[in-house]
């Protein structure tokens, strides 16, 4: 299954936007990755395979700020005029914490680096979408838009904002030829995974094995994720064969949400 279209990747540089990327790029899309770190950028853009002979390339700009994320873009798309016809958007999730012990400012940090970035990106690629007939919008987020995570309290709120948005977005675009879809991270092998594993290590005073244990065992599938598992279902999203599918949110988390 080739996709000879153009791709832009958030968040590109490690975890489940890297193996994106590389997924992506190994079905045959032209992929643009767009970070923060140019260092990182410069490394991953050229480790990316090329079985179609495409040149990847890069962006800098930061998702806490979004008008820089907007800036980078358009100043992309005023030399690309092609544009993109796929969209991943993916970032780093809101630091781990009970709901009651978030500032405002946490959540507007959130809201902008994810609801407003996702926001400004689809504006920017909607229309050249739009004039290709052909566009897809996967958005990363998290089973927390199923049930709520605990201890994730910031995040399991922006999170379902994003949803929310997402499904509107998908049924305004549909008649264009553009999907609109989620992909739900379970607990999936990253930096990310990490991070919350030391949190819970920390606030309960359990050895690192005893919550992974903890963690397993809510986990039908016996296991942890694996970021190329998370890839995967985006690149069929990004596909032809998706064609029909717009507005879902998919889990891929070894069965772990409770709900339908």
């Amino acid at each position: 299954m080739l996709l000879p279209y153009h791709a832009l990747v958030g968040g590109s540089t490690q975890g489940i936007g890297r193996a994106v990327a590389e997924a992506l790029a190994e079905a045959g899309a032209t992929v643009t990755l767009l970070s923060r770190n140019e260092a990182a950028l410069r490394e991953v853009a050229a480790a990316l395979p090329t079985p179609t002979h495409q040149q990847h390339d890069y962006l800098v700009a930061d998702f806490s700020q979004p008008s820089q994320v907007a800036d980078a873009v358009a100043g992309y798309l005023a030399a690309h005029p092609t544009g993109f016809q796929i969209l991943v958007n993916n970032t780093g999730g809101p630091p781990a914490g009970p709901l009651l012990a978030a500032t405002p400012a946490d959540f507007e940090r959130a809201f902008g680096q994810h609801l407003l970035c996702n926001h400004l990106l689809a504006q920017a690629l909607v229309p050249g979408m739009t004039q290709a007939g052909y566009g897809r919008i996967i958005n990363v987020i998290s089973t927390s838009v199923k049930i709520p995570l605990p201890g994730l309290g910031v995040s399991n709120t922006i999170r379902g904002a994003v949803a929310s948005w997402a499904k509107t977005l998908a049924n305004e675009v549909a008649s264009q030829g553009i999907t609109v879809n989620n992909v739900l991270p379970g607990a999936t092998e990253t930096q990310r995974h990490e991070s919350l594993l030391a949190n819970k290590v920390s606030a309960t005073g359990q050895s690192r094995q005893q919550v992974e244990d903890a963690m397993l065992k809510q986990i039908p599938a016996h296991r942890f994720g694996q970021a190329s598992e998370l890839a995967a279902a985006v690149v069929f999203l990004a596909s032809p064969a998706a064609s029909y599918i717009t507005g879902v949110s998919l889990p891929v988390d070894g069965g772990r949400t409770g709900s339908l």
